[in-house]
C-alpha cells in the first residue's frame, strides 16, 4: 500500500470503486460542509473536497477534509497549483498528511478570469504534471525535491484529472500518458455525456496500456434540466454534450426533468461498470449531494465494500 487510504484498497482488492466531491461553501459555516457530509457519508469510498473551483474563494480544502473527516467520510484533497509555489505545495502536503488526509488530487486549477477576483496574480510556479512529481518524490523517496531528507515522509493515494473532450483531442492520451509517468495512481475524468467519444479515448488509452497503469474513474455528473444541459455546453470548457442527451431530457415536462436527468446517469454508470478499464465512477451531483444514494444505489453500487 503506498497510503492505506479506503479508496486505494477498494481498487487493490478490485472492487468498482466510487467517488464523490463536496464543494466547500463561500463562507466560515463549518455546517454547510457537515451537511453535505451527511449525504456522502456510507454511499462512497472517498470524496473530493474542491480547492476554490472556478476561482472563486471558499472554505480551504483541506478544512473541508478534515470536517467530513471527523463524521466518518474519508477525505480526498483537492490542490490546485494556480495559487500556490513549490514551498507552500509541499508546507500544506505535509500539513495534510499530518491531518490523516490520505488521497490527493493534483490540478492546475481554473484561470482566475473566471472568478470573482480576476485581476488576483496566478502563480503557476509549477505545472501540475511536476506537482504529480512533487508528491511522488515526496511520499516515495522521503526527500523534498530540494534534496533533503523529510522527517517523515507524507504518504498519498496521488490522483490527477484529464479531461478526453478537450481540443486537441489527439493529445489526451498522450498527457494521460504523461502524468501516469509523473507518478499519478489514478485518475478521475471530466463528466462524460458523449459516451461514443470516450469509447474512443479509452480505445486509444488501451493501445498504450494505461488502464494496467492507472486506475481510472469515469466522471458523471446527472443533469437537472434540458436548461443546465445547455448552460454547461455553452459555458464550461471542454464540455462535451450531445444534442441527442439534451432532447431526450428536454422531451421530459419540465417537473419530470430531474429525474430524467437521474434516470440517464444510472444508465451511464452501468454501462461504464461494464467497459473494460474502467475502475470506477467519480459522481459530481453538483449541489445535489442529497441524490447520491439514489444514483449510486439505483446504479447497484450499494452498499459499499469494507475493506481491511
Amino acid at each position: 500500500m503506498k497510503s492505506g487510504s479506503n479508496l486505494e484498497k477498494v481498487l487493490a482488492a478490485g472492487h468498482f470503486s466510487v467517488t464523490a466531491e463536496c464543494g466547500p461553501p463561500r463562507g466560515a459555516d463549518p455546517d454547510i460542509v457537515r451537511k453535505k457530509a451527511a449525504f456522502v457519508k456510507g454511499n462512497v469510498d472517498a470524496c473530493n473536497v474542491t480547492d476554490n473551483q472556478t476561482s472563486v474563494v471558499r472554505m480551504s480544502s483541506l478544512a473541508g477534509c478534515l470536517l467530513i473527516k471527523e463524521l466518518g467520510v474519508e477525505p480526498l484533497i483537492q490542490m490546485v497549483v494556480r495559487d500556490r509555489n513549490r514551498i507552500a505545495l509541499q508546507s500544506d502536503l505535509l500539513g495534510a498528511s499530518a491531518m490523516g488526509v490520505r488521497n490527493i488530487l493534483c490540478l492546475s486549477g481554473d484561470h482566475q478570469k473566471f472568478g470573482d477576483d480576476p485581476q488576483a496574480k496566478n502563480v503557476f510556479d509549477i505545472d501540475s504534471m511536476q506537482f504529480i512529481h512533487l508528491v511522488r518524490l515526496m511520499r516515495d523517496e522521503g526527500t523534498f525535491p530540494s534534496g533533503k531528507k523529510l522527517e517523515g515522509a507524507p504518504k498519498f493515494f496521488i490522483g490527477c484529472a484529464v479531461n478526453p473532450f478537450a481540443d486537441p483531442f489527439e493529445i489526451r492520451v498522450p498527457r494521460l500518458k504523461m502524468k501516469v509517468t509523473a507518478g499519478a495512481d489514478f485518475v478521475q475524468t471530466q463528466c462524460i455525456y458523449n459516451m461514443k467519444k470516450f469509447k474512443e479515448y479509452m480505445e486509444l488509452a488501451k493501445r498504450e496500456g494505461l488502464h494496467e497503469k492507472v486506475k481510472i474513474l469515469a466522471g458523471v455528473t446527472p443533469l437537472k434540466s434540458a436548461g443546465m444541459a445547455k448552460f454547461m455546453r455553452k459555458m464550461v470548457a471542454g464540455m462535451d454534450i450531445p444534442e441527442e442527451v439534451i432532447a431526450r431530457i428536454a422531451a421530459e415536462p419540465k417537473d419530470k426533468q430531474a429525474d430524467k436527468g437521474i434516470e440517464m446517469c444510472i444508465e451511464q454508470i452501468q454501462e461504464l461498470k461494464e467497459m473494460e478499464g474502467i475502475s470506477g465512477v467519480h459522481v459530481m451531483a453538483i449541489e445535489w449531494e442529497e441524490k447520491l444514494a439514489e444514483i449510486i444505489g439505483g446504479a447497484g453500487l450499494l452498499p459499499r465494500p469494507v475493506v481491511e
